[in-house]
Protein backbone atom coordinates (compact mmCIF):
# COMPACT_ATOMS: atom_id res chain seq x y z
CA UNK A 1 0.00 0.00 0.00
CA UNK A 2 0.64 3.50 -0.40
CA UNK A 3 -0.92 6.39 0.54
CA UNK A 4 -0.13 9.92 -1.11
CA UNK A 5 -1.07 13.21 0.40
CA UNK A 6 -0.85 16.37 -1.72
CA UNK A 7 -0.63 19.93 -0.95
CA UNK A 8 -0.12 23.52 -1.95
CA UNK A 9 -3.15 24.20 -3.52
CA UNK A 10 -4.53 27.45 -3.63
CA UNK A 11 -6.37 30.45 -5.64
CA UNK A 12 -3.57 32.37 -7.87
CA UNK A 13 -3.79 34.99 -10.67
CA UNK A 14 -2.43 34.65 -13.92
CA UNK A 15 1.26 35.08 -14.48
CA UNK A 16 1.35 33.61 -10.77
CA UNK A 17 3.47 30.02 -8.95
CA UNK A 18 2.38 27.61 -6.66
CA UNK A 19 4.45 24.69 -5.54
CA UNK A 20 2.39 21.28 -5.00
CA UNK A 21 4.19 18.53 -2.89
CA UNK A 22 3.32 15.32 -2.41
CA UNK A 23 4.15 12.96 0.55
CA UNK A 24 4.33 9.19 0.33
CA UNK A 25 4.33 6.40 2.76
CA UNK A 26 4.00 3.31 2.76
CA UNK A 27 5.88 1.20 0.18
CA UNK A 28 9.47 2.30 -0.14
CA UNK A 29 9.28 5.68 -2.35
CA UNK A 30 12.25 5.16 -4.09
CA UNK A 31 10.79 2.08 -6.35
CA UNK A 32 8.27 3.88 -7.07
CA UNK A 33 7.49 6.34 -10.38
CA UNK A 34 5.22 9.34 -9.39
CA UNK A 35 3.15 11.09 -11.91
CA UNK A 36 1.03 14.38 -11.74
CA UNK A 37 -2.56 14.25 -13.35
CA UNK A 38 -5.31 17.42 -13.08
CA UNK A 39 -8.94 17.01 -14.05
CA UNK A 40 -10.99 20.39 -14.67
CA UNK A 41 -14.73 20.53 -14.53
CA UNK A 42 -16.05 18.30 -16.70
CA UNK A 43 -13.13 16.59 -18.14
CA UNK A 44 -11.59 13.91 -18.15
CA UNK A 45 -8.39 13.18 -16.26
CA UNK A 46 -5.41 14.44 -17.79
CA UNK A 47 -2.01 14.09 -17.88
CA UNK A 48 0.68 16.58 -16.27
CA UNK A 49 3.89 15.31 -15.74
CA UNK A 50 5.70 11.92 -14.69
CA UNK A 51 9.35 10.84 -12.62
CA UNK A 52 10.77 7.51 -12.64
CA UNK A 53 12.06 6.32 -9.69
CA UNK A 54 15.82 7.37 -9.83
CA UNK A 55 14.65 10.81 -11.06
CA UNK A 56 16.33 11.13 -13.64
CA UNK A 57 13.94 10.79 -16.40
CA UNK A 58 10.69 13.10 -16.76
CA UNK A 59 8.19 13.55 -19.18
CA UNK A 60 5.58 16.41 -19.23
CA UNK A 61 2.66 17.57 -21.36
CA UNK A 62 2.69 19.63 -23.87
CA UNK A 63 0.11 21.81 -21.93
CA UNK A 64 3.07 22.80 -19.08
CA UNK A 65 5.86 21.76 -20.69
CA UNK A 66 8.18 24.84 -19.79
CA UNK A 67 6.52 25.66 -17.05
CA UNK A 68 6.10 22.79 -14.43
CA UNK A 69 8.62 20.88 -12.85
CA UNK A 70 8.75 17.38 -11.66
CA UNK A 71 11.22 16.62 -9.20
CA UNK A 72 11.69 14.19 -6.49
CA UNK A 73 13.28 13.95 -2.56
CA UNK A 74 14.17 10.46 -1.63
CA UNK A 75 14.85 11.77 1.91
CA UNK A 76 11.47 13.19 2.50
CA UNK A 77 9.59 10.57 0.29
CA UNK A 78 8.11 13.30 -1.71
CA UNK A 79 7.61 14.58 -4.94
CA UNK A 80 6.71 18.21 -6.33
CA UNK A 81 5.73 20.08 -8.67
CA UNK A 82 6.65 23.56 -9.31
CA UNK A 83 4.23 25.54 -11.54
CA UNK A 84 5.06 28.62 -13.25
CA UNK A 85 3.24 31.17 -15.50
CA UNK A 86 -0.18 29.13 -14.55
CA UNK A 87 -2.96 30.14 -16.78
CA UNK A 88 -6.53 30.56 -16.04
CA UNK A 89 -6.55 26.55 -17.92
CA UNK A 90 -4.75 24.95 -15.83
CA UNK A 91 -7.32 25.66 -12.96
CA UNK A 92 -8.32 22.14 -12.10
CA UNK A 93 -7.89 19.49 -9.18
CA UNK A 94 -4.72 18.16 -9.29
CA UNK A 95 -3.58 14.35 -8.39
CA UNK A 96 -0.63 12.62 -7.42
CA UNK A 97 -0.13 9.17 -8.30
CA UNK A 98 2.56 6.24 -7.68
CA UNK A 99 3.19 3.41 -9.73
CA UNK A 100 4.48 0.08 -9.23
CA UNK A 101 7.39 0.27 -10.86
CA UNK A 102 10.34 2.38 -11.68
CA UNK A 103 9.02 3.44 -15.38
CA UNK A 104 8.02 6.88 -15.99
CA UNK A 105 3.96 6.67 -17.39
CA UNK A 106 1.82 8.86 -19.10
CA UNK A 107 -1.71 6.93 -18.43
CA UNK A 108 -3.56 6.64 -15.59
CA UNK A 109 -4.50 3.59 -15.99
CA UNK A 110 -0.74 2.70 -15.65
CA UNK A 111 -0.73 4.03 -11.97
CA UNK A 112 -1.96 2.04 -8.76
CA UNK A 113 -2.19 4.53 -5.87
CA UNK A 114 -3.58 8.37 -6.09
CA UNK A 115 -4.05 11.29 -3.37
CA UNK A 116 -7.26 12.94 -3.11
CA UNK A 117 -6.46 15.76 -4.96
CA UNK A 118 -6.01 19.58 -4.46
CA UNK A 119 -7.61 22.33 -5.98
CA UNK A 120 -5.77 24.49 -8.23
CA UNK A 121 -7.80 28.06 -9.06
CA UNK A 122 -6.22 30.60 -11.25
CA UNK A 123 -8.01 33.70 -12.13
CA UNK A 124 -7.46 35.83 -14.94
Amino acid sequence: QVQLVESGGGLVQAGGSLRLSCAASGRTFTNTAMGWFRQAPGKEREFVAAINCGGGSTVYADSVKGRFTISRDGAKNTVYLPMNSLKPEDTAVYYCAAALNCVRATHWFEYNYWGQGTQVTVSS
